[in-house]
């Protein structure tokens, strides 16, 4: 009895330092492979209908793989030839855009304080230069070999999760402690949830962020392409959404004296807002759907922690975390915080 104790204990104890060990081994990629392992749960119904056609999983998973490097080639060079062709010309129109007139002009009692005006004026010049100056050191050499091998990482995870994705959640299966109908229950949720932050949040958001940028394009408004971008990213975020975009737009041109183009902009921001009630059950009417509380914090947070991917990492952390919840309450009264359709 004690030497099977014994030797119970000894292998734990290999376990954690291995577990370790392997930890900081990949904790400079870890991102890269979380992130390949959510993109092949998004694309395994198109590698399904892949597999039905060409009838090999290596094929299946090479066509899918081939679709995911060229649409995100095609992200990244249309965004660098934006930015590149556009950053330095808007950076330029920024700092001689008059931010100062319109806060005066709305609140006529800051007029009579320069102190305030000085400070602010040199905050928004400050910020844009921070701005500016963090896109630009991105750029370096040294990034781009980083960003390389995430890359790298990235595509093999998201191949040969997506290949053997049966194989990886049987195992997975074998190794949770929990009985065969609470484990389908939390891999159905897993992946109902992951779908619902993705299509519900990131893609309906940026939805919204362009239909209020088409307005800016059909105006001629200087910075039409930056303020896209901030649309799209304000209406990824639940709860903030477009309106802190395209609404001081709008107040700027009322002031400018461009009424029609502000009436204009706030028609394309009305549409944007109800968007998010049309398309939203059209995505998700089948999945499970979690509150915007957690997905607006876990966004925060995730981007606070980890960066840009953050965002979309926060609130699946968040996510699996309140399923886990809800298989230990093993309750049928509906969740506070994810909820049945």
């Amino acid at each position: 009895m004690e030497e099977e104790y014994l030797k119970k204990i000894t292998i734990t104890v290999l376990l954690a330092v291995l577990a370790v060990l392997v930890f900081f081994v990949i904790k400079p990629i870890i991102l890269s492979i979380i992130l390949g392992i959510i993109t092949a749960v998004i694309f395994a119904p198109m590698y399904d209908r892949s597999l039905k056609m060409v009838k090999s999983k290596n094929l299946a998973a090479s066509i899918v793989t081939l679709f995911l490097v060229l649409f995100l080639l095609l992200i990244v060079f249309a965004l660098i030839y934006f930015f590149t062709g556009h950053l330095l010309n808007s950076y330029e129109s920024f700092k001689q855009v008059d931010f100062i007139t319109p806060i005066t002009t709305l609140f006529p009692s800051l007029a009579s304080n320069p102190t305030f005006l000085i400070i602010t004026e040199s905050i928004i010049e400050s910020s844009l230069d921070k701005f500016v100056n963090s896109i630009l050191s991105s750029l370096t050499f040294n990034n781009f070999i980083i960003w390389s091998f995430q890359f790298v990482v990235f595509f093999f995870t998201f191949y040969f999760v997506i290949r053997d994705k049966d194989n990886f959640a049987n195992y997975t299966k074998s190794i949770l402690p929990f009985p065969k109908d609470i484990t389908e229950r939390l891999f159905t949720s897993s992946r109902d949830i992951t779908f619902s932050v993705i299509y519900g949040q990131i893609v309906i958001g940026a939805i919204q962020g362009l239909i209020v940028g088409i307005s800016f394009f059909i105006l001629g408004i200087k910075n039409a392409f930056l303020l896209t971008i901030l649309a799209i990213l304000a209406g990824i975020f639940p709860i903030i959404g477009t309106t802190i975009v395209w609404l001081p737009v709008a107040v700027y041109l009322i002031v400018a004296g461009n009424n029609l183009e502000a009436v204009i902009v706030s028609i394309f921001g009305v549409i944007s807002n109800f968007i998010d009630n049309i398309l939203r059950p059209i995505f998700v009417s089948r999945l499970t759907k979690m509150h915007p509380l957690p997905v607006l914090i876990g966004m925060i947070g995730g981007f606070l922690l980890f960066g840009l991917l953050g965002g979309i990492l926060g609130p699946l952390i968040i996510a699996y975390g309140f399923i886990m919840l809800e298989v230990y309450r093993g309750k049928n009264i509906e969740g506070v915080f994810i909820r049945e359709n």
